[in-house]
């Protein structure tokens, strides 16, 4: 599975279509737990998207401006669930958030949920 396609959160302050806030506000920049990459997570209509703003290894297909646009909904707690799209890649994928306090942990899934990736991006 591509980094891209975790991007997370690959990553998220989100008004559901529904109007319903989020309990959990990921809004924010943050660091892919390995250092490898950032991103910036904003609202983006009804929508989030995290966007690539630093990217270590440029030779990677990762390139600063990349974003990915999640449509999540509340799932309890501090859990948002739903798909994640990469226009990059025109690829959707199954994605999971989990928002604390100082992080956020993204799992992204393809083949119906048999290869999944998990992320964690700390707030900067």
């Amino acid at each position: 599975m591509k980094p891209r396609m975790i991007l997370g959160a690959q990553l998220a302050l989100l008004l559901v279509s529904t109007g319903v806030a989020l309990a959990a506000d990921p809004t924010g920049n943050y660091q892919r737990d390995d250092g490898m990459a950032r991103v910036r997570v904003e609202a983006c209509g009804a929508a989030i998207c995290a966007t690539d703003t630093w990217i270590k290894d440029a030779a990677s297909s990762e390139k600063v401006g990349d974003v990915l646009v999640m449509n999540l909904k509340p799932a309890g707690g501090n859990l948002l669930t739903g798909t994640a799209f990469d226009r990059k890649r025109d690829a959707t994928y199954s994605f999971s958030m989990t928002v604390e306090p100082n992080r956020l942990i993204t799992k992204g899934c393809v083949l119906a949920g048999l290869v999944c990736k998990e992320v964690a991006w700390l707030r900067q």
